[in-house]
């Protein structure tokens, strides 16, 4: 082992940097690593870094960008003043193995981020430690089976509604339960026929998302939770798409036990690249002693992380989630206030039905026009030219526009899941309009436009199964 000496920056307004007295550090290095002679850098100006990474920049399609119509993925624009408040020194400065007594105002964010949360969902009490929505469902699912187990239930059912999304059977199943679907009615919604003879002693929760993932609000979830509670069964709320929602109804009000919403959804936090995400959970008081440790409480004028709780799940994330992304979060909801929030979902409602009458003649909609933040389109008439929902989704490319969500929910053929958000204009809408049925009447004229596409896209169609099983994640450097 050799001992070099690594100059570290020191830390600067945010983060690390370049330093002209940089602090030197003996670091174990084995000698095989070591270089012989120095690298092989590039001299770029600044000006040729900067464009570089503009060049880059554009070559990907994000949410700064264009429309990101993702139906259930809820891509809103970000807003920078949220990265400003989330960049702030006094936040960005702090390290999790600080004393409470430190750390005094992020937990003071912490907490207040949970009360606004109750008071937005109805829900009495929040965590915020997981890390995503399916982090989110699992938790639920967990707080669920300890419940019943205190209760000496041998509960080892979930029923799943066909439109709730794709990860709550597999967040049930991690826990040790048994999915059932319960299939949806001719309206989209849950069939209560079905529901009701499914309903039974061994069933434990029931799984809905709330609007579904067609866009469409369960009528009568009145009913539906009081068939579940009369047979002693939890009530989940898969609340993703809680932007149809906001101001306007509240889960706790229509009686769900357990919820949990995505703040890197509604709340407009970043929600590329894989993450970070977060999934804070919602309970009613009788489930609250089983939310994660540790858990932000108040005594008095502090604020505190108390680890003590003996009827907890445990330690479900490191520390205490993503903070960065609470921060964002809270900005949001401060920003717009109660009314503003309910502005949100009014848009977002307005948009979507929007979308959805614009398009309706050209791509049929099975459970009808009206919807809520969210619709899902067919493509299925374009088989019949060779045509298939992938390749509009890729030709939409072309157009500067990313694809909607494809092929889910499965409850019909060739589905096209479209979600604007209510952080598009009418002229974006209109322009996503035009395309799509310019793409409508390309898929008869001329099929093998769509077939081959994309076509102006820095990289063409991918064999996508061959992608997948052998992914290539390193490029090979030119020696100069």
């Amino acid at each position: 082992m050799a001992k070099t000496i690594v100059e570290l920056g020191r830390p600067g307004r945010r983060g690390f940097r370049i330093s002209r007295e940089p602090m030197n550090v003996a670091v174990d290095v084995p000698e095989e690593y070591l270089r012989s002679e120095p690298p092989r850098l590039p001299e770029v100006s600044e000006p040729g870094v900067v464009r570089h990474f503009i060049e880059l920049s554009i070559l990907n399609h994000h949410v700064d960008k264009n429309l990101y119509p993702l139906g259930s993925c809820t891509m809103k624009y970000n807003p920078k003043m949220n990265e400003d408040v989330a960049s702030m020194e006094s936040f960005t400065g702090l390290h999790p193995e600080q004393s409470d007594a430190d750390v005094q105002g992020a937990l003071e964010v912490i907490y207040t981020l949970q009360k606004k949360l109750s008071a937005i969902t109805g829900m009495d009490e929040f965590s915020l430690n997981t890390a995503a929505g399916a982090h989110g469902e699992l938790l639920g699912m967990l707080i669920a089976k300890k419940y019943f187990d205190d209760r000496n239930e041998r509960r080892t059912k979930v029923l799943v509604a066909d439109s709730a999304h794709g990860t709550n059977p597999a967040s049930a199943h991690m826990v040790g339960f048994h999915n059932k679907a319960i299939p949806s009615a001719a309206n989209g919604q849950v069939d209560l026929s079905i529901l009701d003879r499914s309903l039974d002693d061994d069933t434990a929760v029931l799984m809905l998302t709330v609007p579904n993932t067609l866009g469409i609000f369960e009528s009568r979830i009145g009913e539906i939770i009081e068939l579940a509670h009369k047979r002693g069964v939890l009530c989940y709320m898969d609340g993703a798409n809680l932007n149809a929602l906001l101001g306007r109804v509240r889960p706790g009000d229509m009686g769900f036990d357990i919820i949990h919403i995505n703040l890197h959804k509604t709340f407009s936090t970043p929600h590329g690249g894989g993450g970070p995400g977060s999934g804070p959970v919602g309970v009613r008081k009788e489930l609250a002693p089983y939310l994660p440790v540790p858990r932000v409480t108040r005594d008095g004028g502090m604020f505190c992380l108390d680890h003590d709780s003996t009827d907890s799940v445990g330690v479900i994330h490191s520390f205490y989630g993503n903070f960065g992304i609470y921060l964002r979060a809270l900005a949001y909801i401060v920003r717009h206030g109660a009314d503003g929030l309910r502005r949100v979902s009014g848009t977002a409602n307005l948009n979507a039905n929007y979308l959805a009458q614009a398009l309706s003649e050209t791509f049929p909609i099975p459970y009808g026009k009206r919807c809520m933040h969210e619709f899902v389109a067919s493509g299925e008439r374009f088989k019949r030219y060779g045509v298939r929902t992938l390749d509009i989704a890729k030709r939409l490319l072309d157009f500067g526009f990313h694809a909607p969500t494809i092929y889910f929910p499965m409850v019909f053929p060739e589905a096209l899941m479209i979600e604007p958000t209510e952080t598009e204009s009418k002229e974006t809408l209109d322009e996503f309009v035009a395309v799509m049925k310019r793409i409508a009447q390309e898929a008869v004229e001329d099929p093998e436009l769509l077939t081959s596409a994309p076509r102006n896209t820095p990289v063409r169609r991918l064999d996508e199964v061959t992608a997948n099983r052998n992914p290539v994640l390193t490029a090979p450097i030119d020696e100069p």
